[in-house]
């Protein structure tokens, strides 16, 4: 029984002694030296690629579309007719204003003749005379109305686009051709308030586009419109692109505005910096610092000062591990 009972205490034991072991034995770590090398401090921002010059067509009454051109991809001059809606009711309105017009302008002479027999009086002429100037305006005025059921191009360019078909309803407000140059190309970026105060014009931008992945292509900050929008918090801004650009109209992109760019910079992991700080190696003992850091990138951040030269950085971060812990560097 005695033997059994010592046993058991040594087993006891030994698990006690191991767990100490484990317990105490120094933390295995990575390091990673800061390098130099350029680092860009960018605003973030997406957009879509349009003409500089275009210009919407949208019908301004409801009515069906009668007729419409086969023109897109094709060049049009200004005020040519692209399309034309249903305008019988406002044709035999205008046929009945003109009528009501005649039948006031003939009583009008009549009631002249009248007059000059001194059958009518003046007053009586009057009246009849404003009654026929209200009709020619009616007239003059569905006149003019009639004209908005036929779209025309409110510019010199190329169809880029065009919508609806015959028989369709054309709503108002509704885009149905889209007419502009398919050159000079711009991106319109919108840009959160926070960051807008860094964006300038002339500012080079980098560009990313899901239709050629793995190319980054260029664009210039160009302008930026004086008033932002307060509910969704953003300002918007014009890029510039090159001729040569392979991004078409409609595109989205993702922009990257360089905003500044510190040459042989200081630069370290971003994930061995948490805010601030770092924790260093120093022989078998960890020493957290507080840094100055500048420009931070998704892959990197910049150092101004506060790093020893030639100090092991602890890589990534190491959270649980405390100012002066033991520690050891992990093999490979």
């Amino acid at each position: 029984m005695k033997i059994v009972r010592s046993l058991v205490v040594l087993v006891a034991l030994s698990g006690a002694g191991a767990a100490f072991w484990s317990y105490s034995r120094p933390a295995a770590v990575a390091t990673v030296t800061a390098k130099r090398g350029d680092a860009a401090d960018i605003v973030y921002a997406t957009g879509v690629v349009e003409p500089r010059n275009w210009a919407k067509v949208t019908p301004l009454v409801r009515e069906r579309i009668v007729e419409r051109c086969d023109c897109e991809g094709r060049r049009v001059e200004k005020g040519e007719i692209l399309a034309r809606l249903d305008s019988v009711l406002a044709e035999t309105a205008l046929a009945e204003l003109k009528a009501r017009h005649k039948l006031a302008a003939a009583e009008h002479e009549r009631q002249a003749v009248l007059v000059e027999r001194n059958v009518m009086s003046q007053q009586a002429l009057d009246r009849v005379r404003s009654e026929v100037g209200q009709a020619a305006a009616l007239v003059a005025g569905q006149t003019a109305r009639l004209e908005n059921y036929i779209l025309r191009a409110p510019m010199s360019g190329t169809v880029l686009r065009r919508d609806g078909e015959v028989g369709e309803i054309a709503e108002p407000g509704t885009v149905l051709f889209w007419i502009g140059e398919a050159k000079p190309l711009r991106i319109v970026a919108e840009v959160n308030e926070e960051d807008i105060p860094q964006v300038r014009p002339g500012q080079r931008a980098l560009i990313r586009a899901d239709a050629f992945p793995g190319r980054t292509l260029e664009a210039t900050v160009d302008s930026i419109t004086p008033k932002g929008d307060p509910v969704a918090k953003n300002y918007r801004v014009y890029l510039a692109l090159p001729d040569d650009t392979p991004l078409l109209i409609g595109m989205t992109a993702e922009l990257n505005i360089i905003v500044r760019v510190a040459r042989n910079a200081l630069l370290l992991p971003v994930n061995a910096v948490q805010g601030n700080a770092v924790v260093l190696a120093e022989g078998d003992v960890a020493r957290r610092r507080e840094l100055a850091i500048g420009i931070r990138g998704t892959g990197e951040v910049e150092v101004l000062s506060g790093l020893p030269e030639g100090a092991r950085v602890i890589a990534p971060y190491p959270d649980k591990l405390g100012d002066g812990s033991r520690i050891r560097l992990r093999d490979g």
